[in-house]
């Protein structure tokens, strides 16, 4: 379980508490943050990697990557937002899908159900999202900017992310497409609280993102 993690001090030690009940290694990527993350985390059981400076989500999505296949016995990296958005319950079924059905990677998606209510505005930001990832990859979603994922070993070796800011999700779709390994989406329920709203993207961070992947 790799978490970046950013300023998260309040909701972090719930996460991963939450997250200990059905896996064993849960590694948070403190990104700089100038609050309590870290100590949070630590305290609830997380280990803990940290970037000195603020990198951005893709610098920490990578280091945690990195660090999770230092370790033989890892077979799946499943990434999870620090957040408290994604639910255990999703992560769990994820990883037995990805068993089950030999897939290499499982993208979880919140617009294979309705259980997501994201609002308009979001789901006009989120779909234009879709629309960016699927122009620009060999592989088309539903849900490209969910940061639920479950990456194993074979697959997660090959990304090599530098889009350090929100444009590696979909740099990082990019790179396990052109794994040409099996992949799948599965329905997940993303929780919007009032905290994780104030956190959320802008409609200018997604222009912000499909200039990123263009000029760079």
């Amino acid at each position: 379980m790799v978490i970046p993690l950013y300023n998260e001090a309040s909701v972090v030690g719930t996460v991963v508490d939450g997250l200990h009940r059905s896996f064993v290694h849960v590694v948070c990527v403190d990104d700089g943050s100038s609050d309590d993350s870290a100590r949070a985390a630590n305290a609830a059981g997380a280990l803990l990697v940290r970037h000195p400076v603020n990198l951005g989500q893709g610098a920490a999505l990578q280091t945690g990557i990195e660090f999770a296949l230092l370790h033989e016995s890892c077979e799946y990296i499943v990434t999870f937002d620090a957040d408290g958005q994604h639910r255990v319950e999703d992560a769990r079924s994820m990883v037995a899908k990805a068993r089950a059905e030999g897939a290499a990677i499982v993208f979880g998606s919140r617009f294979l159900d309705d259980r997501t209510k994201p609002g308009w505005m979001k789901r006009v930001i989120l779909k234009t999202a879709v629309w960016v990832t699927n122009l620009t990859t060999s592989i088309k979603l539903t849900d490209a900017h969910n940061g639920l994922r479950v990456i194993r070993r074979d697959a997660a070796s090959r990304i090599h992310l530098q889009q350090d800011r929100m444009a590696h999700a979909t740099e990082i779709v990019l790179q396990l497409g052109h794994t040409g390994l099996p992949w799948v989406e599965h329905p997940v329920e993303l929780l919007y609280t009032d905290y994780s709203k104030a956190k959320g993207q802008s409609v200018l961070n997604s222009v912000n993102i499909l200039v990123d992947l263009i000029v760079r």
